[in-house]
């Protein structure tokens, strides 16, 4: 425990300590345990943070204007990143003020604990648990590194702040660098704890978004002392091998990460890219593990922040000063004074360090957070007490009371504002860095930012890969407009893309089969709609209309000089035996039929179609009935000569017109009964052409139909018997 004594009292409880505000301004470099019961591995990290709300602490009790004549005190106490050990101070925090007891009333309004506010501590599992506490009593927390999205519910943590962005903005910012780099097949790790599991469900629940795919996705472990614990880093190895993805997005802090990584490097995984974040990025594991190179890439996001003017001076002389007897001995009769009151903590690790043992950690180590915690509470003290430049009234301030300020004011810390947003977190935004080495020296590159939009310098990122150029990891590639994702594998969102057939459409984005068009429509291959078709029937100005008229009407014309030249010589021997003026009718007949062509150009109709059958048999009929009285004459002439005197009266003169009538008058009964069984009517045809309706003239009743033209049929095949059997010499 480190500790000073001032009006106001913050206690912090950060990754390894938490901590109080008091009027003395030294402190002892109290316990920054890695570890807990037993385990003394020194955390430097925590130390420097430690340090840094010392830095803050001194400035804001030299300043004049923000409380002049108020001293802020402090308790640190760690945390050992174990929550007992957390809790255990939290408890104690809660105390009236100048005792070990906390007072049970009905109202705790005029409550007065012994801190009026708390910093820390930095993971979001130990701040689950201690935010519930201070929540109750409406004591403010900040911490400095808490970011899981649980603690933006500001109904069960409304006393909770904190001074970096919330895991939400984080994982935006690492699905839209994958999105920006096309990497759609990747692996996902995260530490098994809060910060670890919170954000990587998150991420899960983002990438379906974007078609990102996840080949796999698994926790590792973060007690590293636990036997199992390499066999499980082991088998995350061999299955982020199987799975043939090079892009890993890693999720934990840094003892965890610099497990994996290592047992990645034994293991001899091939190169990937690594896509981390401030919790690891920044650890030391990139100067302190070998051969750290041949695990490829690695990118992630840190927060930004500005430099602390004067923290690492500051922190130089404080260790310049620890060297002097005097200021040690100083600072163990206020630690023994401190501590009758507080847990009685020490570190003794502590009064072995130098500032060569924390300046690599010091150079890259982000202290502003710290720094804007400690200033968010001393600025809504300066408001709530309505200090001026003079001086600040005096005045019992209780911690509830400071919860309004930190709300809705804006604050500057070294010329820079900030303001707690709705979910009680500021949003400064990230930095995307790139882990670089140039003539073997390693340095963070800065190749892009995020806030509302992902910036991303590509010219300045160096993949560390074979061929030196930016890695793939598809396992899918983006359908074009009109393609659907056909699954491949045992992993749903892999799939290769197939193009629409005609006919069908691409319907929705999320659509795996393709959509059939209606039947009055049709798509093109690949299509994304469906479009109307159009009519198709014989058309007055197409080729083929034009080439059949020309012909009917060059038909016509010699029917109609065949007619005339019969009517002028209608009297000659030579046209009675044809037939005499029966071969006009026939003619006529023959004239009705060329026109009768026409009926099949235009777009049909029911009753279009039915007077095209009707007008065709009839004509035909009238044609064939002249023919047929015309044969039978000729065979009984020459057949029947026998027969000849009886029946042929019937078939010459006048009486022939009978077999003629005769035949007519059938015609007429089989059109009467194809007209009442069943006409042809109009029919869309929607397959036989590609992107049109064919109208087409249906026939709804064969037998009328066969009977009409089968009858038509007989006629012509007795007229054809009959001049062939004359023709024949038998």
């Amino acid at each position: 425990m480190a500790a000073a004594a001032g009006a106001f009292s913050l206690r912090e409880v950060l990754s390894a300590f938490q901590a109080a505000v008091t009027e003395r301004r030294e402190v002892l470099l109290g316990p920054y345990l890695r570890g807990w019961r037993g385990l003394v591995r020194l955390f430097v990290d925590g130390l420097i943070w430690a340090l840094g709300m010392k830095f803050a602490i001194d400035q804001i009790n030299n300043s004049t204007s923000l409380l002049p004549g108020v001293k802020l005190g402090y308790d640190i106490y760690d945390t050992c990143f174990e929550p007992l050990a957390a809790l255990q101070p939290s408890l104690l925090f809660l105390t009236r003020n100048g005792t070990t007891g906390i007072g049970v009333v009905c109202n705790y309004t005029n409550y007065q604990p012994r801190v009026t506010a708390v910093i820390g501590p930095h993971k979001s599992d130990l701040c689950l648990v201690t935010a519930k506490l201070f929540s109750f009593f409406l004591i403010p927390q900040v911490s400095y590194g808490a970011s899981s999205e649980k603690l933006s519910n500001k109904e069960l943590y409304p006393s909770f702040y904190r001074t970096v962005p919330s895991d939400k903005k984080l994982v935006e910012a690492v699905v839209l660098l994958l999105n920006k780099f096309g990497w759609n097949w990747i692996a996902t790790i995260g530490s098994d704890d809060e910060y670890g599991r919170g954000a990587q469900e998150l991420f899960l629940r983002n990438v379906g978004n974007y078609s990102i795919c996840v080949a796999y996705e698994g926790l590792i472990p973060t007690d590293l002392t636990d036997p199992k614990a390499k066999i499980q880093l082991k088998e995350t190895i061999e299955l982020i091998n199987k799975t043939k993805v090079n892009i890993i997005v890693l999720f934990a802090f840094t003892q965890p990460a610099r497990a994996l990584l290592e047992q990645s490097i034994s293991m001899g995984l091939s190169k990937k890219v690594w896509i981390g974040t401030e919790a690891w990025l920044l650890s030391d594991i990139a100067s302190s593990t070998s051969n750290i190179q041949s695990i490829g890439t690695v990118l992630g996001f840190i927060m930004k922040a500005s430099p602390v003017p004067g923290f690492q001076e500051y922190v130089a002389d404080l260790f310049t000063s620890v060297q002097q007897d005097e200021f040690c001995q100083d600072s163990r009769v206020e630690y023994n004074r401190m501590a009758s009151g507080g847990l009685g903590t020490a570190c003794n690790q502590c009064n072995h360090i130098s500032l060569h043992d924390i300046s690599p950690i010091l150079s890259r180590s982000q202290i502003q957070p710290v720094h804007v915690a400690v200033h968010s509470v001393a600025h809504a003290l300066h408001r709530a007490l309505g200090c001026t430049h003079q001086g600040c009234p005096k005045a019992t301030i209780r911690s509830w009371q400071l919860l309004h300020f930190m709300n809705t004011f804006t604050f500057t810390v070294n010329g820079q504002s900030f303001r707690f947003d709705e979910s009680h977190g500021t949003n400064t935004g990230y930095k995307l860095i790139l882990w670089d080495w140039k003539n073997g020296t390693f340095t963070y590159l800065p190749v892009g930012d995020y806030e509302e939009s992902l910036y991303i310098n590509k010219s300045q990122i160096h993949f560390h890969t074979a061929d030196k150029k930016e890695p793939t990891s598809e396992c899918f590639r983006e359908c074009k407009p009109g393609q659907i994702r056909q699954i491949k594998g045992f992993h749903l969102c892999c799939y290769d893309c197939r193009d629409c057939p005609e006919n069908t459409f691409y319907s929705s984005k999320d659509s795996s089969t393709c959509t059939p068009c209606l039947e009055h429509q049709w798509s093109p291959v690949r299509s994304t709609r469906c479009y109307d078709r159009s009519e198709r029937y014989l058309f007055w100005n197409e080729p083929l209309t034009v080439a059949l008229l020309t012909l009917t009407s060059i038909t016509l014309c010699l029917t109609c000089l065949t007619a005339v030249l019969f009517f002028k010589n209608l009297k000659t021997p030579v046209v009675q035996a044809s037939g005499g003026d029966r071969n006009l009718l026939a003619l006529s007949a023959l004239a009705l039929l060329c026109l009768s062509s026409c009926l099949y150009i235009g777009k049909p109709s029911d009753r279009l179609c039915t007077t095209q059958q009707v007008v065709y048999a009839l004509c035909l009929n009238a044609c064939f009935s002249t023919f047929l009285a015309k044969s039978l004459e000729i065979t009984l002439l020459t057949e029947f000569p026998r027969w000849a005197p009886t029946f042929l009266p019937w078939v010459t003169q006048r009486r022939a017109w009978l077999v003629v009538a005769l035949c007519l008058l059938t015609g007429c009964l089989h059109c009467f009964s194809y007209l009442h069984l069943g006409p042809d009517g109009l029919r869309s045809d929607y397959k036989s052409l590609r992107s049109e309706v064919l109208l087409v003239c249906d026939t709804r009743s064969w037998l009328a139909f066969a009977l009409m033209h089968g009858y038509n049929s007989c006629l012509a095949i007795v007229c054809f018997l009959c001049t062939f059997m004359v023709g024949c010499s038998w």
